[in-house]
């Protein structure tokens, strides 16, 4: 186990150096054009293969940094740079992680690499997991799928929202209900294979922030897959669901939320995206209360500027400091026992909301054009507090979870 630390080595701070330039160089200078665009960065993911940061490869090595510190710093850093196109570069990631966690040794081979293709040809993968009823109460998903044994393929039925690259991926990375009396304990998550017929992207949403990553609805209409395609394969799910029914007959309580429960221990990584774009607002701020001056003087001299820049950079420091703390104890094995990843999500998103509003506001009427960046930070940080659980639902998983309650 590693021992807690604040302080990166030699290694981490070479890779947060290149991470870093690549930010400032690739990211940054396109991040006003695509945020206008509205559509995927192709040409910059692309860069982010050919470098190596779009990769599994890089992922791996940042997810198994046994500190824990390899994915805060990079979601900081990229993020850092531009939250729309950083969401573009690491969106596939989430559906690699859903196929590592839950997949065969095979599928794991066959599919993570189809996700993101190569530096000439690079491809994006999409996890399915929200629906139009079921956000952040996944309890209520519809999506189904129902077992073909004579043809051993599985068929899929409903619409998810809120997929990051839905219908514009290579790979589809689906959850759906085999067991609807299970609850969230009866789901299992399917490969949607390239070009399969019966899904299509529904509405594709138009954002206020983060308008570099592309988010639309997934229609699933008679989506058949091979049996291989069930993440896991058949055999450890009807294992799994056998276990459930019979926990759920003898207690005779009601099944928990166990999606709820593994959220939380991805959520420090939301939240260092937010610090990272926190980061970028107020280093702005900072350089534009020195430079520019009224009254004879640069507006930092004047106390209500200085205290909110003290205020914005107290935040970031301590935001980022529950993200690291979150990371390290779920890298070694801890206990969540107050809900620290929640925790480090709910402070680094709220405070992404005021630092970015506060960078706005010290910038003035200039904060408010898009010829200065903070006005596109300031919309980006929005989505902070809403995806991968709302500010709402980390304050009620803190609470329960102090409260010894389960988490559902």
């Amino acid at each position: 186990m590693a021992e807690f630390t604040m302080e990166l080595s030699d290694e981490q701070k070479e890779v947060r150096d290149w991470l870093h330039g690549f930010a400032a160089d690739v990211i940054r200078p396109a991040a006003a054009e695509w945020d206008e665009r509205e559509e995927t960065p192709w040409p910059v993911i692309q860069e982010a293969a050919k470098v190596g940061i779009y990769s599994l490869d890089f992922y791996a090595q940042q997810y198994f940094d046994a500190t824990g510190l390899g994915i805060p710093m990079a979601m900081e850093e990229l993020f850092w740079g531009d939250a729309g196109i950083a969401l573009s570069i690491v969106g596939t990631g989430l559906a690699a992680v859903g196929v590592l966690a839950n997949g065969t040794e095979e599928q794991i081979g066959t599919w993570i690499p189809q996700m993101y293709g190569d530096a000439n040809d690079v491809k994006v993968a999409a996890f399915c997991s929200s629906e139009p009823d079921a956000g952040s109460d996944v309890a209520s998903m519809r999506t189904r799928a129902v077992y073909d044994e004579a043809k051993d393929e599985w068929v899929l039925n409903g619409t998810k929202t809120w997929a990051t690259n839905g219908g514009i991926a290579n790979v589809h990375v689906v959850v759906a209900v085999v067991d609807p009396e299970l609850g969230s304990k009866g789901h299992a998550s399917f490969i949607v294979p390239p070009n399969t017929p019966g899904l299509s992207q529904g509405q594709k949403f138009k954002k206020h922030g983060i308008r570099a990553s592309h988010t639309a609805e997934v229609v699933l209409d008679g989506v058949r897959v091979p049996g291989s395609c069930l993440l896991g394969g058949k055999e450890k799910l009807d294992a799994r669901l056998a276990r459930a029914r019979e926990k759920a007959k003898k207690g005779g309580e009601r099944v928990k939320n166990a999606a709820m429960a593994t959220f939380e221990a991805s959520r420090p990584a939301v939240g260092a995206m937010a610090v990272g774009t926190a980061r970028a607002a107020y280093e702005v701020a900072l350089e534009y209360a020195q430079t520019r001056e009224q009254f004879g003087r640069p507006i930092i001299d004047n106390q209500g500027v200085a205290f909110q820049l003290a205020d914005m950079r107290t935040s970031i420091d301590a935001a980022r400091l529950l993200v690291w703390r979150a990371s390290w104890m779920a890298i070694n094995g801890k206990p969540f026992t107050a809900a620290e990843g929640s925790m480090s999500k709910l402070f680094a998103s709220e405070t992404a909301k005021k630092v970015t509003a506060q960078a706005v506001q010290i910038l003035g009427g200039n904060g408010y054009t898009r010829e200065y960046p903070v006005e596109r930070m300031h919309r980006d940080s929005a989505i902070y507090t809403i995806f991968e659980g709302t500010s709402e639902i980390q304050r009620l998983v803190i609470a329960r979870t102090l409260a010894g309650m389960p988490i559902r």
